[in-house]
This record gives C-alpha cells, sequence and structure tokens, in this order.
C-alpha cells in the first residue's frame, strides 16, 4: 500500500459500508418503483394489498433481489470484521479489556449470521419456499439484532475509558438510536406479520430502508483510522501513556504531508478531542508497564499533548493486539 499516501489509506475500506449502503438502498427503491409503476399488481405470494419485499424480490426482479441481498450482507460482515481488525492492529482505539473482545467477537460472528440469513432468504424466495424464507428471514433479523446489540455495548465500553474522545461516544449513541428503532420496528413486525398483514408489509419497508442508515454508520466508524498509523492507538501503547501520565491527543503527526511517526507536529486530523484521557486505570499484563516503553529505533519518539513531552513507540507497536 506504499503507492497510496498514507492520509488516504483509509479508503481502501471505508468505501465497503459506502457501497453496501447504497447497492440496498437502490435495490429497495427498484422493487418498489416496479410495483408502483406495474399499477400494484396482487403476486402470488401476496396476502395483503401492500406487497412485502420479498413478493417483489420473488418475481421478475429476483435476479436483482439476491443481488442486491449478496452485496449488502457481504458489506455488513465485512464492516465489522474490518472494525475488529482496525483496533486489532492499533489504527483504531484497541479493547482494553477481555469483554470488549469478546463483544467484539460475538458482533462479527451473529453479522456473518445475519449475512448468511439475508443471502439465503433472497435465494429461497417467498413464492416457491415460503417456509425456509421465513426461516432464513428470522436467521437475519436476529443475526443482525444482536450483532447491533454486541457492537453498541462494545463501544460504550471503550467510550467510557476515553470518555473526550466525541467520535467514540457519537459512534455508539447513532448505531444505538438506530439500532434501538430498528430492533423496536422488527418486534411489531414479527407481531403484525400474523396478524396484520397489510400494516406488516410497510413496517417491512421501513425496516429495510432503515437498515441502509445503520450500514452508514460503519463508514463513520471506519474513518477514524484516518492518519492514524498501524500501533498507534495499540493497547500497549495507551497503557504506557497511562502509566506515564500523558493524554491521548487528537493529533495525528503531519497527516496532510503523509509524513510517518517521526514527526512532531500538533495539527489536529481526525478528531478525536484536544486532550482525551484514559477514564480508568490498567495495569500491564506483563508485568512492569516501563518494560516494553523502549525507544524504537526504526519508529522514533511521538510526541503526544500540548507539553511536548515525548513518548517512545513500545517495540511491539506496529504488532496486532487482540
Amino acid at each position: 500500500m506504499r503507492f497510496i499516501p498514507h492520509q488516504h489509506q483509509h479508503w481502501l475500506y471505508v468505501w465497503i459500508p459506502l457501497f453496501g449502503a447504497f447497492m440496498w438502498f437502490a435495490t429497495l427503491w427498484a422493487l418498489l418503483i416496479t410495483w408502483l409503476a406495474s399499477g400494484r399488481p396482487h403476486y402470488v405470494s401476496q396476502d395483503g394489498s401492500i406487497a412485502y419485499i420479498s413478493d417483489v424480490g420473488a418475481d421478475i426482479l429476483k435476479p436483482l433481489f439476491i443481488v442486491g441481498c449478496v452485496i449488502t450482507g457481504l458489506s455488513f460482515f465485512l464492516s465489522s470484521a474490518i472494525e475488529r481488525l482496525l483496533r486489532h492492529q492499533g489504527r483504531l482505539v484497541a479493547n482494553m479489556r477481555r469483554r470488549e473482545r469478546a463483544l467484539a467477537t460475538l458482533a462479527i460472528l451473529f453479522a456473518f449470521m445475519g449475512m448468511c440469513g439475508l443471502i439465503l432468504l433472497s435465494i429461497f424466495d417467498t413464492k416457491r419456499f415460503a417456509s425456509l424464507h421465513r426461516v432464513f428471514l428470522l436467521v437475519f433479523i436476529v443475526g443482525v439484532g444482536l450483532s447491533a446489540i454486541f457492537t453498541v455495548v462494545e463501544y460504550r465500553w471503550i467510550s467510557h475509558d476515553f470518555v473526550e474522545i466525541r467520535k467514540l461516544k457519537i459512534a455508539y449513541v447513532a448505531k444505538g438510536i438506530i439500532a434501538g428503532i430498528l430492533i423496536v420496528l422488527a418486534i411489531a413486525f414479527a407481531i403484525t406479520l400474523f396478524q396484520a398483514t397489510d400494516p406488516g408489509a410497510i413496517l417491512e419497508w421501513l425496516i429495510a430502508f432503515g437498515f441502509t442508515f445503520y450500514l452508514l454508520t460503519f463508514f463513520f466508524d471506519l474513518r477514524m483510522a484516518k492518519g492514524v498509523h498501524k500501533g498507534e492507538l495499540s493497547r500497549e501503547r495507551l497503557l504506557a501513556m497511562q502509566q506515564h501520565g500523558q493524554g491521548l491527543t487528537a493529533t495525528r503527526e503531519a497527516n496532510e504531508a503523509g509524513n510517518g511517526p517521526n514527526n512532531t507536529a500538533t495539527a489536529p486530523s481526525n478528531g478525536y478531542g484536544a486532550h482525551a484521557y484514559l477514564g480508568n486505570d490498567y495495569s500491564a499484563t506483563s508485568g512492569n508497564p516501563d518494560s516494553y516503553m523502549q525507544t524504537s529505533l526504526a519508529n522514533g519518539p511521538v510526541t503526544f499533548g500540548r507539553g511536548g513531552a515525548h513518548l517512545a513507540y513500545p517495540t511491539n507497536a506496529s504488532a496486532a493486539n487482540a
């Protein structure tokens, strides 16, 4: 990736949720417009007067529906996995406890479950495989819902440790609001699916369009890695900073010039907040935190905070950090 300037390397992955959201939104509009433009036909699998997404998707537009679901499901799962990878690499604020890593793992597993459910429900359509279609619809809803819950709780714990990082708080609040609304609507949808067909169809369309906004929250999450060097926000580094009484700054050294961590400029670039700090005390798991505070000849010191104090990179700062 050396051929891409460092300040633009985040575009290698932030396009994934953007493309997935666009594809999902476009697929839904294509289905809805087709149904309306055709004079609101009554499909074979349709019960009420308002067609469900699956009713339209099981007809002539089934190939489009499958492609849209495959791309959307993959982008959702990959966005969850890449977010965890960036924390693992120290390009996003690292998980400080085992419970946060467990929550992230569960979020990814249920995102995979949701992806599989979405793809399979598009293949096993409601017209030909009514029972299987509803099973996979349930798998999709449960997978996405649980993944969202675990993700929001994980972000809440991370933002609790770094109380002045404004973007972390915005991320989990936005995810929490959107996920909460979608979960409530999903519960209402499950009730009306068998009791009131037309209100259920309206709720399904609302939930589907709302899922677009949840996908877009991953763009905001992944973009926080902009200008951050590998290992810069690793767990060891954050522990060492806390041990030495230093703050996590919003500055990324000379990002606009594409320079590495040898620079000590303090121009803010990613909005982490001027003096974010560790909200709780931690102890290193491998003894004295000073043991890994050795100067890396390859990286050199970096300046944090406005006081100009230098903090050396740990020798393993660039290593993956579960």
